[in-house]
């Protein structure tokens, strides 16, 4: 598939997408990043540590987070997408359910739309999508955490966006789907959709996987958000062997190392296990 620009191997490579949070309330790195110029520093340093993708967000989507106008989020994100686009050769992605938010990123450049309700919450959103032949991350996501039979209600749910997706016409070397570790699910709901992972590969488009520094490692390994790299290598690596394309990080170099590992054990034949 191609976002933007460039061409991404979904079946045969996992790739990284860096977190850009130009808030003052992300759960991990709320207020670091708020300045234009701190914003292009840590974009260029992700870029260097092997970001294939960046992913600008301008307002938080913890839980009990609070909602912000289009125009104070378009106001945080346009202007870093434009310099974004300026500066680096990486396809740059939005990170918004909001279709007005959505429609100033992609005018300023952005390649794709990463959308938390997955096309539900703004029925103006899939049209804008196809319009600018943009790509999309669609992710699971619910108000609440109750399901009758979690993974046969998650796969409905998803296969619910990709109808919005296809009724717009949307085409389907432009979808990427995403499991919404931490959105509408229990603990014990986030490790078992995390297990699972792979079923989704039944839906036939690729994954990305967005653990990074999350609650579920939080309370697994009772650490706060600064200290959850290994946690989230560790869903990071399980991603890959379950058939994941893409990763969603803040801690890029990590994540890249442990990604070319595995590739290397992955992609090492058996030939030189024969005895001859």
């Amino acid at each position: 598939m191609f976002i933007g620009k460039k061409a991404f191997d979904t079946t045969r490579n996992t790739y990284i997408m860096g977190i850009l949070n130009v808030t003052p309330d992300s759960f991990s790195d709320g207020g670091r990043y708020q300045d234009i110029d701190a914003a292009l520093r840590h974009a260029e340093e992700m870029v260097r540590d092997g970001a294939d993708i960046l992913d600008v967000g301008g307002e938080s989507t913890r839980p009990g987070h609070v909602q912000i106008t289009d125009e104070e989020e378009i106001g945080r994100t346009a202007p870093v997408i434009e310099r974004l686009k300026q500066e680096f050769d990486v396809p740059i992605s939005i990170d918004t359910y909001k279709g007005s938010v959505a429609h100033a990123a992609l005018q300023a450049g952005a390649d794709l739309v990463n959308d938390v309700w997955g096309l539900k919450y703004d029925s103006r959103m899939a049209k804008l999508i196809k319009d600018y032949g943009a790509s999309c991350c669609l992710m699971h996501n619910r108000k609440k955490p109750v399901y009758e039979d979690l993974l046969a209600d998650f796969m409905d749910d998803m296969r619910e966006c990709l109808r919005i997706a296809k009724e717009a016409q949307i085409a389907d070397d432009k979808i990427i789907l995403d499991p919404g570790v931490g959105f509408g699910k229990t603990y014990e709901m986030n490790l078992a959709i995390i297990r699972h992972v792979g079923r989704m590969r039944e839906l036939g488009y690729p994954i990305l996987l967005g653990t990074s520094r999350k609650s579920v490692i939080g309370l697994t390994l009772d650490l706060p958000a600064g200290q959850r790299e290994e946690g989230t290598i560790a869903t990071t690596v399980y991603g890959m062997l379950n058939g994941c394309s893409f990763v969603r990080v803040h801690d890029v170099a990590a994540n890249r190392r442990a990604i070319r590992m595995t590739e290397a054990i992955l992609r090492q034949d058996d030939t030189v296990c024969v005895q001859r």
